[in-house]
């Protein structure tokens, strides 16, 4: 703020004036001082200038009407819904992902256990016992070499007979 003291002899009656103009209003003082409160002018807000960006927002925040603000809420809404639908995606993922691995460890423990049971099934397979259970008891014995055919590979993994084998 622009302040400008002025000291000037008034000729009528010898006494000084003195003239301080702020910005807009100006007052005469004689040879004495006014008594100011102090607090008082502490206390006081000071008024500041706005800006002229400041200005030219409350300006469009006036001239707000119903067309912009049916606009905002309509955008607001979808934002939202976009928002709830990325949120639910995300829980849904979280959700797969923690069954998948359920899964998994379910399934690792399912491999464990056959193979410990393949193990002890091998193990308790005796090949010479049932050799000789077959021989002995149940009359097996070992083809001739009349009793082998011999069929061709074609080189495909599997042999199909169209007609019976012939002794």
């Amino acid at each position: 703020m622009a302040q400008t003291v002025r000291n000037r002899q008034n000729r009528s009656t010898g006494k000084s004036e003195y003239r301080k103009s702020v910005s807009r209003s100006a007052y005469v003082a004689g040879n004495t001082v006014r008594q100011i409160d102090v607090v008082e002018e502490i206390h006081k807000p000071r008024r500041q200038e706005l800006s002229h960006a400041v200005k030219k927002n409350r300006d469009k925040a006036v001239y707000m009407n119903l067309g912009y603000v049916l606009f905002l809420t309509a955008s607001l809404i979808v934002a939202g819904v976009v928002l709830i639908g990325y949120i639910r995606l995300q829980s849904e993922i979280t959700a797969s992902v923690k069954h998948i691995s359920a899964m998994e460890s379910t399934l690792n423990s399912l491999k464990v256990a056959n193979d410990e049971e393949y193990s002890r099934i091998e193990s308790s397979v005796d090949l010479d016992e049932i050799r000789r259970i077959a021989i002995t008891e149940l009359g097996m014995t070992y083809p001739d070499q009349n009793q082998i055919v011999t069929i061709p590979d074609e080189g495909s993994d599997y042999v199909r007979q169209l007609a019976d084998i012939a002794d």
